[in-house]
């Protein structure tokens, strides 16, 4: 079923008034007639169940048939840190780890990072993430809209984070030192409600130097086996397991 996003103040009265790009989308790319139905989620935990009455050039006015809790999302708030990829890979990584259910996607300069943003490029660059981040969410079903932030720096990324309840930080190295129980263990220790930090290198890993702050700031390092994954699937497959573990 079509799946729109909405402000809380778009839903009153018993109906849903949509407005801007997504009415050119439901008019002219879709060409949604009225009686025909679809959902809408206002990002604050209330989904509708709607039937379009009358679709204008600037709003589309649909009737609320119902609401209800919006479920759709996964007991515990997780921001991934994501190291600044080369390419375009940072945009699959935005769109898989929203279907799987990221809260907050912020990208971080590391040492190790290739790639250079400027302030300009990277708002820039940030309009076009946040993009993905929506179209991922809709075709997801997912009742929030995951915000992709500007670029910080490693440190700042760090301050940032330091009041997550659970933080973790996948090494490559970690392994040599610590074996995969510990990762199980933190994993599974995981309560709902609880806020999930994950620190995730660009290509070429973590520099010792950030490996060493992150020690200092509560991360103990974890491994995700003995393979050594890409940038690209290191932070999927940690989502995985997290859904996996505290999907209701």
């Amino acid at each position: 079923m079509r799946h729109f996003f909405i402000s809380p103040e778009q839903a009153a009265d018993g109906y849903v008034r949509i407005t801007g790009e997504d009415v050119r989308h439901i008019t002219n790319v879709l060409r949604m007639r009225a009686g025909e139905a679809f959902m809408v989620s206002d990002g604050m935990g209330r989904e509708y169940y709607c039937i379009l009455e009358q679709a204008g050039s600037e709003e589309v006015r649909a009737k609320i048939a119902y609401q209800r809790e919006d479920k759709q999302e996964l007991p515990c708030p997780i921001t991934l840190y994501q190291g600044l990829p080369k390419g375009d890979k940072l945009e699959l990584i935005i769109q898989k780890t929203v279907e799987l259910g990221v809260s907050r996607i912020v990208p971080v300069s590391m040492k190790r990072s290739v790639v250079k943003l400027d302030h300009k490029k990277a708002v820039s660059k940030r309009e076009r993430w946040q993009a993905i981040a929506q179209a991922a969410a809709k075709q997801s079903g997912r009742g929030i809209i995951p915000e992709v932030t500007l670029p910080m720096s490693f440190k700042e990324a760090m301050e940032e984070a330091a009041g997550a309840e659970v933080k973790l930080f996948p090494y490559e190295l970690a392994g040599t030192e610590r074996p995969m129980e510990l990762t199980r263990r933190k994993l599974s220790g995981i309560l709902p409600g609880q806020s999930i930090a994950v620190f995730i290198g660009p290509e070429g890993g973590f520099d010792e130097t950030e490996v060493e702050l992150a020690r200092e700031n509560g991360y103990e390092p974890i491994t995700l086996g003995k393979r050594i994954l890409r940038t690209e699937t290191a932070g999927l497959y940690v989502l995985s397991v997290l859904g996996y573990l505290l999907e209701e």
